[in-house]
């Protein structure tokens, strides 16, 4: 027998947002304003986070780019966010529908397997990154022979496969289940009732492996290399414009990955306490389910931030993406023009077919040539 405790707020893959057998708590449900809002914010992430990340794979999988290390981490973390992206409008309309899920239990299992994939594999992906920067910057001479292209992608299929691992759970347990109470459909978390710690020791593995250990490796690698460039290491060019970029670049990667997830992440462990007894009572419940949803459109806005963040903000990737566009234009401008000299083309014989007459072209098929 299913346990009946689900999950109405869309795919958070981590708590109970209404328990709907709780004696204490049963007035408890979602706000009406985030079927209006959040819809509106994901909407936004969608478009940004889409147009942003296409953008990146088009440009750093051109061919006259040089393939790196670097590069190879951000395509893989931008298809991370892709793939997520693609499932978003399905959660915008299962909020808009007062959580009515529409699309069967194949795309609930599926989209609720993508965002998953996502949290774990753009974490890892950012990770890698992270120890890839600070192994050139600190070990610059040292790290020349194990920074290669061939072992950036090993270490890319070894960590989807990790995250493909990671989202069994979510395939096993996520489906549709049809709430009397509120009269829709909507797409849950089930757990088996026999089984009750599938929910807390699930969220806490995801609150360990998703947040806790790659937090950790990426402020550790990032407070080496503040103390590597400010150390007066000879290392890098001690400009100070490249000092600047470059601790920018440090601050804005550790405040994003923090700012996006960890509100998210403390919810989840709130959720796991309450579940176990330990803070159990209705106004943290009703706090988890009115907070979490924003917590969700914090982290997902992580995936429009990346593009930006890892390669907007670089000169090196604005130079590439001039690059292309003053390689492209000019076939561009030359389809243009001859689209353009087609349609006056067209338009010329157009006119000398209204001025010839209907009548007058009538009696000169009639006569023949």
């Amino acid at each position: 027998m299913a346990s009946t405790h689900t999950n109405l707020s869309m795919a958070t893959n981590s708590s109970e947002d209404l328990m709907i057998n709780s004696s204490s708590c049963d007035s408890i449900s979602p706000s009406l304003h985030q079927n209006k809002l959040i819809p509106t914010i994901y909407s936004v992430i969608f478009v940004l986070g889409f147009v942003g990340n296409v953008l990146v794979v088009f440009v750093l999988c051109q061919k006259s780019n040089r393939k790196t290390v670097a590069n190879t981490y951000i395509v893989n973390l931008a298809l991370s966010d892709l793939l997520f992206l693609i499932s978003l409008p399905f959660w915008a309309i299962y909020y808009s529908f007062d959580y009515n899920w529409m699309f069967g239990g194949l795309m609930c299992k599926l989209c609720g397997c993508l965002l998953s994939l996502n949290v774990y594999a753009s974490i890892y992906f950012i990770t890698c990154m992270s120890v890839d920067r600070y192994r050139a910057i600190v070990y610059p001479l040292q790290s020349q022979s194990s920074r290669n292209l061939c072992r950036a992608r090993v270490v890319s299929g070894v960590i989807w496969t990790i995250a493909g691992l990671m989202t069994i759970p979510t395939m096993a347990f996520r489906d549709t289940y049809h709430l009397k109470e509120l009269g829709v459909t909507a797409c849950v978390l089930i757990y088996p009732s026999t089984q009750p710690y599938w929910f807390p020791g699930l969220a806490l593995t995801k609150n360990i492996l998703a947040f806790l250990v790659p937090f950790t490796v990426i402020a550790s690698c990032y407070c080496r290399i503040g103390k590597h460039l400010l150390g007066g290491q000879p290392s890098l060019d001690k400009s100070s414009s490249n000092l600047d970029r470059v601790m920018k670049m440090v601050v804005a990667v550790v405040l994003a990955f923090f700012v996006c997830w960890f509100p998210f992440h403390v919810l989840t462990f709130l959720d796991i306490l309450s579940t176990l007894g330990v803070m159990h009572s209705c106004w943290v419940r009703q706090a988890i389910i009115t907070l979490m949803p924003f917590t969700l459109c914090l982290g997902f806005s992580n995936s429009a931030i990346n593009p930006f963040l890892y390669c907007f903000v670089g000169n090196h990737f604005r130079e590439q993406l001039w690059r292309l566009y003053e390689e492209k234009a000019p076939r561009l401008s030359q389809k243009r023009d001859s689209i353009s000299t087609r349609l006056s083309s067209f338009s010329r014989k157009l006119s000398d077919l209204k001025d010839t007459g209907p009548l007058e072209t009538l009696d000169q098929h009639s006569r023949g040539p």
